[in-house]
């Protein structure tokens, strides 16, 4: 990552409820509301995708600096609510399944990963991080 801490995407309509997402890199990833029966990733789906892989990243340099992992999968749940706060989420959580060969340095990754998890919840996550301390977030309207 660079050092310039300014990060950003732009989202553009493509279809009705359906719209691609475009990093600064070039890179893309297409997602909608789900009306209609669609598969794409609906924005709230994304939010736990975001939890979950950035925990995951954390979490994956950590352990395998000392082994390669069997299964590496990581689960994020949460509740959506609309009550007299409005549109949420609730009740997140993440929950890691991760398996490592036998042996020493299979020992040594399983002995680490609590620790990982917990450093990378605590600290290293930027996404979870943002979402549990609470972060403002201004909407406007630019003319074209």
């Amino acid at each position: 990552m660079s050092d310039i801490p300014l990060r950003q995407v732009t989202v553009d309509r493509t279809a009705s409820g359906r719209f691609t997402a475009t990093n600064a890199r070039g890179g893309t990833i297409d997602f909608g509301t789900a009306v209609g029966g669609g598969t794409e990733f609906t924005p709230v789906e994304l939010l736990l995708a975001a939890i979950g892989g950035c925990t995951a990243a954390d979490v994956d340099v950590a352990t395998t600096r000392h082994a390669e992992p069997d299964g590496f999968t990581v689960t994020v749940t949460g509740n959506k609510v609309s009550d007299d706060l409005g549109n949420r989420m609730t009740d997140l959580a993440v929950t890691f399944a991760v398996s490592f060969p036998e042996g020493e340095a299979g020992d040594r990754a399983r002995a680490i990963l609590p620790r990982a998890v917990t450093v990378s919840h605590d600290r290293l996550c930027t996404v979870s991080r943002t979402v549990e301390t609470g972060t403002p977030v201004t909407a406007t309207i630019k003319d074209v």
